[in-house]
């Protein structure tokens, strides 16, 4: 790892539980049209185990196709009037994507969100135009743990997956990084899942946000 600051060229960010506290919210907004349309609603591992897909394949999963327009529509509008009450950007990551950003280093995003929920993220915490590219759970055939939206990035940079260092918080992101040959840097903080992600032996391991930002900081001239 001593040499990765000379070929570091592009950082790819997960979205929920790495760049921003959203879980909760996520959970929130899936429940609120589950209880409206089935009457009850799920704990959080339940609502983790259906998605892998966008927001739209769970919703469909669950409601049909009769009513995916609707009830999507309505997890939507959930989502954009809680996002103030119910999400974050976690604590120093606006740090980090300056000061990589002042490196020259491409910041782009690999989430399994769908395209909407990204875009009310990316808006309410001024994050517009900072990643290039964006690729959204609607932006891919194959989903996480396949590799291709890592890929897609790659390609649209004209780069080699030893040039990249994706980071995240979930085994989907520890999977689609091994699969594309990319190295993985495992974020804590937030995962809903970092028992399974620490036993994954991924090369860089963080439990805090500063203790990224100090690794970038040791690595990137």
């Amino acid at each position: 790892m001593n040499d990765l600051n000379k070929r570091l060229a592009c950082v790819i960010f997960d979205m929920d539980g790495t760049l921003t506290q959203t879980n909760e919210l996520i959970f929130a907004s899936f429940n609120h049209v589950a209880s409206k349309y089935l009457g009850r609603t799920f704990t959080p591992p339940e609502i983790i185990a259906m998605f892998g897909p966008p927001e739209t394949g769970a919703v469909k999963a669950l409601f049909g196709e009769d009513r995916i327009a609707r009830a999507m529509d309505e997890l939507i509008e959930f989502y954009r009037d809680r996002h103030a009450e119910l999400a974050r950007l976690h604590t120093g990551m606006d740090e980090i994507l300056n000061f990589l950003k002042g490196r020259g280093v491409h910041l782009a995003l690999f989430t399994g969100k769908g395209r909407r929920t990204t875009g009310i993220t990316l808006d309410a915490f001024g994050l517009n135009g900072i990643f290039s590219p964006v690729v959204t759970g609607d932006d891919v055939v194959h989903h996480k743990p396949h590799p291709e939206g890592i890929r897609k990035v790659l390609d649209h940079h004209g780069l080699r997956p030893e040039q990249a260092l994706m980071v995240g918080d979930s085994m989907a992101d520890v999977r689609a990084s091994k699969a594309a040959g990319v190295r993985m840097a495992a974020v804590l903080w937030d995962s809903y899942e970092p028992e399974k992600v620490l036993a994954a032996e991924t090369a860089l391991v963080f439990h805090r946000v500063d203790e990224l930002m100090k690794w970038f900081q040791g690595h990137i001239n």
